[in-house]
């Protein structure tokens, strides 16, 4: 069993994804196992910060109390350059196709990933 990388879910200014080494598969969310073909215990990578913009959305309306100073927010989904698609915040002006690189700030009292373009 692999050791855990640290990212930004543990405070860290990372991003982490995993490759398999049976089938090189790319999947983000961690798993003890790939999605893929099902091989065990794939391997962590820290990604590059770097990608694309395949969607946005502006959010207008918090959805909770701790959302609401940031509100209008935009939430992304990006196609990052090692080969998976991770939402994540972004600034208020990104477009879909828009080249972007990921930073680290607080968004409502938690560290998250949040890109800019590039």
């Amino acid at each position: 069993m692999s050791v855990r990388v640290a990212d930004w879910t543990k405070g860290e200014a990372a991003i982490v994804y995993q490759c398999c080494g049976a089938c090189g598969g790319i999947q983000y969310f961690h798993r003890e196992f790939c999605a893929a073909c099902g091989a065990p215990d794939p391997q962590e990578h820290r990604a590059s910060g770097k990608g694309k913009v395949y969607a946005t959305s502006l959010v207008c309306r918090a959805a909770t109390q701790e959302t609401r100073a940031h509100v209008p927010y935009n939430i992304l989904l990006v196609d990052c350059v090692e080969g998976f698609r991770m939402m994540a915040h972004g600034g208020k002006h990104l477009s879909i196709g828009d080249e972007v690189t990921a930073q680290f700030t607080s968004f409502a009292g938690k560290f998250v990933p949040f890109f800019v373009k590039v």
